[in-house]
Order: C-alpha cells, then sequence, then structure tokens
C-alpha cells in the first residue's frame, strides 16, 4: 500500500487553530478563577467601603498671582471627610519656601503634626511660601491620608514672584574713605508697587553713627524712571559722609520707608574703609577686614603677638598711644617706645599683645552669636583720638 504524505502546510494550520482554541479556553478558566485587578488596586473584600474614610477636596492648585520678593503669601485648602471612618492626616514634605501653618492649632490636631477629622466634617490646611528671587514660582505642600483611595494630597500654589523695590546701585560704597575730609554718593531706588511712593524716610541704622551720616531724597525724573523695565516709582538716595568716622572698616544699614498705601521697606548696605593718618600692621592683622585675627587661643598656655601703629601727617610725633578698654578682659597691651622710621616722615610705636597664662576662656570670634573683642586707644592725635581695634579671638583651656 502507499501512504500519502500530509500537506505540511495544513498541518501547520491545523495546528495553530488547535492551540488557539486551547489557550483561549485556559485564559477564559483563568480569568474565572484569579480576582479582578488594575495596576497596583486590588479590592479587598475584608474592608468594608462604608466605615473607611474618603478625603475629598473642591481644589488641589491655587494661581496666587504676583508676589514681591520677600513678601509671604498664604492660601487655605479645604479637605472633607466623605466616609464613614475618621480621617486621619499628617504633615508630608514641603518644597524649599514652602510651609504648613495652622494644622496643629484646628480642633482634632496635635503636636506631633497629625489631624484627625471625624465622618462629616471638613479641615482647612494653610500652605504658605515666600516670594524669592524673581520670576515664576510653584511651591507644594503633601498631605498623607489613611483613606485607602487616596493615600496622599499634594497641594500647589503658583505664581511669578516680582520686585517690590531694586537699588542702583545695590549698596553704598566709600572704597577710601578719609577721616578728615567727607565724602558724596547717591542711590536711585525703583518701586514697582501698584501704589508709587509719595515720600519717604531714611535713617541710620546706628544711633551713634548718624552725627557722621547727612540723608536725603528726591522724586526721580520721569526719564530715569522709564529706563527702568516695570518700576512705577523712584526715588534719588544722597549719602553724605561727614569728617571724624572711626578709622577702620565702614559697616552700617541705612533704612528706607516709603510712606505708600502698600509700605515698602529697604535695607541698603554702607560699606567702607575709613582711613587717615594712623595705620596698623602685623602678623596678625587683617588688612582687608581691619581686624586683628587671632583665631583660638590656648588659655593655659598663653599667647603673644605684635602689632604696629605707624602715624604719619604733620600730627605724627604726638601720638602717643593710652590703653582705654580691652575685651576680653584678660587681654592685654604692652606699648613700646615710639620711634621715626627713616627719614622721619612715620612714626612707628610697637604694641605687643598678650593673652597671660592661666587666663580664663572668652568667645570673641566676631560672629553674631560671638561679638569681636576690642582694644582702645586714646592716641593723641588731634583728629584721631580714639582708635579701635577689632579683635576676633576664643580663649580656650
Amino acid at each position: 500500500m502507499h501512504l500519502r504524505t500530509p500537506n505540511p502546510r495544513l498541518v501547520a494550520v491545523f495546528a495553530l487553530l488547535v492551540g488557539a482554541g486551547l489557550g483561549g479556553a485556559a485564559a477564559a478558566i483563568r480569568a474565572a478563577l484569579i480576582p479582578w485587578q488594575v495596576g497596583d488596586f486590588r479590592p479587598d473584600a475584608s474592608v468594608d467601603a462604608a466605615a473607611a474614610p474618603r478625603a475629598e477636596t473642591t481644589e488641589t492648585e491655587h494661581a496666587f498671582g504676583t508676589i514681591g520678593t520677600g513678601e509671604s503669601g498664604g492660601h487655605a485648602f479645604t479637605i472633607r471627610n466623605v466616609g464613614g471612618g475618621p480621617l486621619a492626616l499628617t504633615k508630608g514634605a514641603t518644597s524649599c519656601t514652602c510651609t504648613i501653618s495652622d494644622f496643629e492649632k484646628a480642633e482634632g490636631g496635635d503636636p506631633a503634626g497629625t489631624k484627625t477629622v471625624p465622618p462629616g466634617g471638613s479641615t482647612v490646611v494653610t500652605v504658605r511660601w515666600k516670594g524669592k528671587g524673581s520670576g515664576p514660582f510653584r511651591q507644594q505642600a503633601t498631605i498623607f491620608t489613611n483613606d485607602p483611595r487616596r493615600p496622599e494630597i499634594v497641594f500647589v500654589v503658583a505664581g511669578r514672584v516680582v520686585p517690590t523695590w531694586k537699588a542702583v546701585p545695590e549698596a553704598v560704597v566709600f572704597p577710601r574713605l578719609s577721616a578728615t575730609t567727607g565724602d558724596r554718593a547717591e542711590v536711585r531706588l525703583f518701586t514697582f508697587g501698584a501704589h508709587p511712593p509719595a515720600d519717604a524716610e531714611a535713617v541710620i541704622d546706628d544711633p551713634q553713627a548718624a552725627q557722621f551720616f547727612s540723608l536725603a531724597t528726591a522724586a526721580l525724573p520721569a526719564a530715569e524712571l522709564a529706563d527702568e523695565p516695570g518700576a512705577t516709582g523712584g526715588l534719588l538716595l544722597s549719602v553724605g559722609v561727614k569728617p571724624g568716622l572711626p578709622l577702620g572698616p565702614l559697616r552700617h544699614t541705612i533704612l528706607v520707608s516709603f510712606r505708600t498705601p502698600d509700605p515698602v521697606a529697604v535695607e541698603l548696605p554702607v560699606e567702607g574703609v575709613v582711613t587717615g593718618d594712623l595705620a596698623l600692621a602685623g602678623a596678625a592683622w587683617d588688612s582687608s577686614r581691619q581686624i586683628l585675627s587671632l583665631g583660638t587661643v590656648s588659655g593655659k598656655a598663653g599667647f603673644r603677638t605684635q602689632l604696629f601703629l605707624t602715624s604719619r601727617g604733620p600730627h605724627r610725633d604726638l601720638v602717643r598711644p593710652v590703653v582705654r578698654e580691652v575685651v576680653p578682659g584678660s587681654l592685654q597691651v604692652e606699648i613700646g617706645e615710639s620711634k621715626p622710621v627713616g627719614a622721619g616722615g612715620v612714626v612707628r610705636t610697637p604694641l605687643t599683645v598678650v593673652i597671660p597664662p592661666g587666663s580664663p576662656p572668652a568667645n570673641n570670634l566676631c560672629s553674631e552669636q560671638a561679638p569681636s573683642g576690642r582694644i582702645v586707644l586714646d592716641t593723641g592725635h588731634p583728629d584721631t583720638p580714639t582708635l579701635t581695634i577689632h579683635v576676633c579671638i576664643a580663649i580656650g583651656p
């Protein structure tokens, strides 16, 4: 008998049909046996949906508009509990200039930063932020919940930071200010609020230094105001410095208050160095900061260093320094003999600064928490009768 071999194409088609039928049947069986699921969510029959908390919000993003540089803003978001169980809310992370306030103060809050909202109740979450820099901003704050359908809520505030004022230049600088002569400088102040300033008051932050400064303001001409895009008002601040400032670094702040419906406060730095016929030099003398920088020294072992006070000008031979005050109290100053240098145009007086062995601890490292120490000298010079030497020092064990 002659057997005929089956056609290979027919065999392949038959196998494909059988496989598809078996696969579809298997898929149908598997779908019937395995619970339905979408992503990571799977209904849990053990959870009574009617007894679970449910968080609901009318908005999660607020368009604030514009905020001035340095100003603060806030917006209250409402969270309601439309479920059947207590809704627990917990503070989460916030962006760098954003905070969640009034969270613990409301009913149901506690110091740990968790708030409980009963079924049918609601609460307010206030998101606050501060305008920094300029341009668009988008800040966010996260609240975690025990709602299984909504484990976290992200609130977003967006807008644009605009400058409230601008100073040109940004600081009043007197690079080489003489103790015996005056000087002047000008700064243009531009404002960007809805109401241009009608008046302004300028003062120096240090009342003792106010006698050496004269401050005056005047409205900027319209042509100069037009050169600053977006500016709605502007003032010209004139700063005059009178003779008599103490030698050394000049560090003050001019406070300018604009009297407008929207008050504006400006802090304008005043920087410089006051020079004269007297000068200091030495290994520990920081001429850029005009400070005697000693750092941390051992109170047990003690310490000493040398400064030189140089005098020039017509009154150089009158300089005979005497110590009036020292801080810290254990610091001592030994004054040597004044001698002319070279042809006699300069007189130099050695000053030996000593921390005796056994001195008590002290911290005067020139920080906000530890202000600088000082050596106050009566000089005998008619133009600079008092010289204050600022000292950065910490005395350790």
